[in-house]
């Protein structure tokens, strides 16, 4: 039987769901780009933007998905020749080490896998055995979207530290921004890159580079540029095209300072991390009870490194493709694609952005009827699990 009448639900972990308010921004007129409000407007998201990282480094935008923001920190950070250590928690890292290799930078992966962060020890390891220092920047996802795994900045940093070496430690966060705690300058890090569409509650279509001195530092001027990356005129703009190295993307900068203004009406980014813990919090406790031999469970073991953005879920004997569809076609919710080892067995629940309980709550119940569908095995209710979670989460100051 379909029941999927009425508005869907996406539940895939970004783009993620538009805030009313975010949707009423973009639909403004376009306006004068050369002088006015919209002016203000950019100057003034600069100025905030580094909020968001909590850093002090400076902000970028570049009018593109997320990987355009890896694109602006390779073309501004690494020479041809010049060597990088992707570290694999998951594809992200290792797919910006592949965007790295065909600029002609010389990427090498240090191996790990889809089920736990990235060993700080290894990192350590490796970084001491580079004794000529050739390694110029670390790429790391501080959570890898196919994996759901949070990884450790801090000790990866200390890492770094502990090898005495000077690699730039660049991270990947398009999944992680506005949904898991990240401190750019107190863990360390000396590059950030992120992106509109998933924790920052717009449409896909901005990158954000934030740099620190060192990754300012890094950039050589004398060196060959992508006029459209380079970070020579956007550093200290002058007139209002520098920004974004022509004309802006006027309807995505009405979103943005919509949705920034969300986060800050909410309480800020402390009060948006406690949401998403709790949020994250149910359905892993509702994961939980609906694990059992041959059936559903948390692709990430360690609860320390699971993220509150998304979850992969693995799903034994069940097979995700039909599961995905039930929701999907019958029911009106859409899951995430498994992008781990096993498609066909995984599914990932995106929880960014712009969420609450019944939002939560609804995704899940949808997820266990879609379950009971198909005779699947079950270890106990999820809803009933997830309820009380949300119950707790009630309930603290």
């Amino acid at each position: 039987m379909d029941l999927s009448q009425g508005t869907p639900m996406i539940a895939i972990p970004g783009p993620s769901i538009l805030p009313d308010a975010v949707r009423a921004a973009m639909a403004r007129p376009m306006p004068d780009i050369y002088g006015g409000p919209l002016v203000d407007l950019a100057f003034g998201l600069l100025e905030r933007l580094p909020g968001i990282a909590r850093t002090s480094g400076r902000a970028f935008v570049v009018a593109s998905n997320g990987h355009g923001a890896w694109q602006m920190a390779i073309a501004n950070t690494m020479a041809p020749g010049e060597k990088v250590l992707a570290l694999e928690s998951g594809r992200f890292a290792v797919f910006w080490g592949v965007a790295a290799e065909l600029a002609g930078v010389d990427v090498e992966v240090l191996p790990g896998d889809f089920q736990t962060p990235v060993d700080p020890a290894a990192l350590e390891a490796r970084l001491r055995d580079d004794t000529a220092k050739s390694i110029k920047a670390i790429l790391v996802s501080h959570v890898d979207t196919s994996s759901s795994v949070h990884n450790d900045i801090p000790a990866l940093r200390a890492a770094i530290d502990a090898a005495d070496h000077p690699a730039l430690l660049m991270v990947d966060c398009i999944a992680s921004l506005g949904c898991d705690r990240y401190e750019m300058d107190e863990w360390g890090v000396d590059l950030t890159v992120g992106a509109s569409q998933k924790g920052l509650m717009c449409p896909p279509g901005l990158g954000f580079v934030w740099a620190g001195e060192r990754a300012i530092s890094a950039m050589d001027p004398d060196r060959p540029r992508v006029s459209y990356l380079d970070w020579s005129k956007r550093i200290d703009p002058q007139m209002f095209y520098e920004i974004f190295s022509g004309t802006p993307p006027v309807a995505h900068l009405h979103a943005l300072d919509a949705a920034l203004g969300l986060i800050d009406d909410e309480g800020g980014l402390d009060a948006v991390w406690a949401r998403h813990q709790a949020h994250a919090d149910a359905v892993r406790a509702a994961v939980s009870a609906w694990a059992t031999p041959g059936g559903l469970s948390l692709n990430i073991a360690s609860p320390a490194h699971r993220s509150n953005a998304v979850t992969t879920v693995q799903t034994g004997d069940i097979d995700a493709t039909e599961l995905r569809r039930r929701c999907a076609e019958q029911a009106g919710l859409t899951l995430g694609i498994g992008m781990v080892t096993m498609p066909d067995r995984t599914f990932r629940i995106g929880h960014m952005g712009w969420h609450n309980p019944p939002m939560i709550l609804g995704t899940l119940a949808t997820v266990e009827a879609a379950l009971s569908s198909m005779a699947a095995p079950m270890g106990s209710s999820g809803i009933a699990a997830a309820s009380a979670s949300i119950g707790d989460a009630l309930n603290r100051d």
